[in-house]
């Protein structure tokens, strides 16, 4: 009976942690799309990250408490931290356009944040494979993850290369190439949450 509670703590909660990612990256591409009031979309982004963090808090005081978890600690605690590490970088990014100043932005900035909502999507897939024990099913979303971090990768390169060809602003420029380096180190961040998953997979 506890072995199925503390099963129930844990599952439920990367559902939640999941979801609450993947509601941040929606608003991330939304705002993205069409840029405002670029404070008020860091404080809703900042509020997801504070939802994150009590459930990250949460997850790890379960484990501490948990006698026989249902994954390996290493794996939970590895995959808790991983994903609070997306949100966390998707956070920062979204100050960015506030401490910078952005008043508008690009076509590679909206690749970039459809690419960031589409990892995430895979990651929720994954997480409610592990979770309803469909562990063949998760590889699939994993390959995915790769792969879109490959295009990521190439993004970052057509960006930056436009960018020092047609801008003469070396302000600009600061600050534009920091904002995409930021967006790409997203979907690094889903690849290690990717690699954990597939940890997760050959273990079982």
């Amino acid at each position: 009976m506890f072995l199925k509670k503390s099963k129930e703590i844990f599952f439920e909660h990367f559902i939640l942690v999941a979801n609450n990612i993947l509601t941040a990256a929606g608003i991330f591409r939304e705002n993205i799309n069409n840029l405002g009031c670029t404070e008020e979309f860091a404080l809703r982004i900042k509020a997801l990250e504070n939802k994150g963090d009590q459930y990250t808090h949460e997850i790890i005081l379960a484990l501490n408490k948990t006698f026989i978890p249902p994954l390996e600690r290493e794996d939970i605690l590895g995959l808790t931290i991983k994903l609070d590490d997306v949100l966390d970088i998707i956070e920062a990014c979204t100050w960015r356009f506030e401490l910078f100043n952005i008043k508008e932005t690009d076509e590679y900035m909206k690749l970039f944040a459809k690419n960031i909502e589409s990892c995430i999507q895979e990651i929720v897939s994954a997480i409610n494979n592990l979770v309803n024990n469909k562990i063949k099913e998760i590889s699939k979303h994993t390959h995915r993850i790769n792969d879109l971090e490959k295009v990521a990768d190439d993004l970052l390169r057509d960006s930056l290369k436009t960018l020092f060809c047609d801008c003469n602003n070396p302000i600009e420029i600061i600050k534009k190439k920091e904002i995409y380096n930021m967006m790409e180190e997203i979907t690094d961040e889903c690849e290690d949450v990717a690699d954990i998953l597939e940890r997760i997979i050959m273990r079982h």
